[in-house]
């Protein structure tokens, strides 16, 4: 683009200064018609009072015979300057002119330039006309090399899917999963138009592909809370290991009981989380993530207490589904070792509170421990107002509640056996492992 304005430029300066010269010329044909009266040193601008150029000007009609119009003398391509009175003109409306001129002439190939015999004119217009061309010839070019490049990816995409398409039916796969495979394929095909990041970075030099990796993820990253006090150096460590990872709705990313193999950072899209607690009958809790959340905070504890257990992947204490497209950044076992190393060297009791508010799991063993806590404290009243008033004594064998009056039970929150199953599956649900952040593991 550069280049092509700066040829418009060169084009409408050169038709400028020539269109000056061919004037000149015709002043000189008519001095040499009156060369009794006429000299060439009248036109230069230092003889603009002297008498005698003053006398010859009025009487030689030079106004009219180097006019636009005029038959006397033909300015061919030049004609515009002087119809126009581009010489008269301020800077900038000189500069835009030309610029105009040069971008009409070179987009129609020179194909309205009606020349003089004149060589150098001809010589000008004939330039022209292969400068349109070549830049025609160009555009067309790299036209055809984005066409192309576009079908092909799109070519080996059809080829692909036509290919899953045939081995699904081969394997008679249930329509509803077949669905799912062409979501997703569609969605990846949307988001990068079948190139393959990796494949691109991992041909690239080391320290290009940090730079990449840092333009692309490190404010992304600084958005994640868990993340957000640590140095630039980290952080430039930490997109270095992020990999891409697209999802499409109702995909489960983590299921409860199963190994966790990654940690997953939000940057778009929507995830629904819920855990069942093992299994355990009529408890159940969701909630939703969005961009700047995380799942997999079970691979952190289980990264920063790696020396004190087995080096089997932790299992995952909820199910992660996508309820809408998701992007989100992937941490592998590996890497999440190394950003658990770089947390032991913050030594930050706000982040271990940090972690402990940003975590799902914490949040919901949190909230059954406050349930649980408001549901003792319930009990411990209602028993209170059972000893002042003489009623019969609780069967806490049945339900703390269950031998009150309706009317102190409704008083109290205490309706229905139901409040008994809760308790129990409130008081259930295990406290996570507590993340040290201050530990520094000597071994590594």
């Amino acid at each position: 683009m550069n280049a092509v304005i700066t040829i418009l430029q060169v084009i409408g300066s050169c038709w400028y200064l020539l269109s000056v010269e061919r004037q000149e010329e015709c002043w000189k044909k008519v001095c040499d018609l009156q060369r009794h009266k006429c000299k060439y040193l009248y036109f230069d601008c230092d003889t603009i009072g002297d008498s005698d150029r003053i006398t010859w000007f009025l009487s030689s009609n030079i106004t009219k015979l180097c006019g636009p119009r005029s038959e006397f003398y033909n300015f061919g391509i030049y004609a515009d300057a002087l119809t126009n009175k581009v010489g008269n003109s301020s800077f900038l409306s000189r500069y835009f002119y030309c610029l105009w001129w040069g971008l009409r002439n070179l987009s129609s190939i020179g194909q309205n330039l009606v020349t003089t015999t004149y060589i150098g004119e001809i010589n000008f217009a004939i330039t022209i006309a292969i400068l349109g061309l070549v830049l025609f010839a160009l555009l067309i070019g790299n036209m055809q090399t984005y066409l192309q490049s576009s079908t092909a990816r799109l070519e080996e995409w059809r080829v692909r899917r036509n290919d899953t398409e045939k081995w699904m039916h081969h394997r008679k796969l249930p329509r509803e999963i077949k669905e799912r495979v062409r979501k997703y394929d569609l969605y990846k095909w949307v988001t990068t138009r079948g190139v393959e990041e990796d494949a691109v970075l991992s041909g690239l030099p080391l320290d290009l592909r940090r730079d990449i990796k840092h333009q692309l993820c490190f404010d992304l990253v600084r958005r994640v809370p868990l993340f957000d006090e640590m140095d630039a150096c980290t952080l430039d460590a930490i997109c270095e290991r992020l990999r891409p990872m697209l999802s499409t709705p109702g995909t489960i990313l983590i299921r409860e009981g199963d190994p966790v193999i990654e940690m997953l950072f939000i940057l778009r899209g929507r995830l629904e989380s819920c855990t069942t607690n093992g299994g355990r009958t009529g408890f159940f809790n969701s909630c939703s993530l969005g961009p700047g959340d995380f799942c997999g905070e079970e691979l952190l504890s289980w990264a920063l207490y790696l020396r004190r257990q087995s080096g089997a992947l932790p299992s995952s204490t909820r199910t992660v589904t996508a309820a809408a497209e998701v992007e989100a950044f992937a941490l592998s076992s590996v890497d999440v070792k190394f950003v658990a190393s770089q947390f032991r060297k913050m030594h930050s009791k706000q982040l271990k509170h940090k972690f402990r508010f940003h975590s799902h799991q914490w949040r919901t063993w949190a909230a059954c421990s406050i349930q649980a806590a408001w549901f003792r404290y319930r009990t411990r009243k209602a028993a209170a107002a059972v000893t002042a008033h003489h009623w019969p004594p609780l069967e806490l064998a049945v339900n703390r509640c269950a031998s009150l009056p309706e009317r102190v039970a409704a008083e109290f929150g205490c309706c229905s056996l139901r409040n008994g199953s809760q308790m129990e599956l409130l008081t259930a649900l295990l406290k996570p492992v507590e993340p040290d952040f201050t530990v520094v593991d000597n071994s590594e």
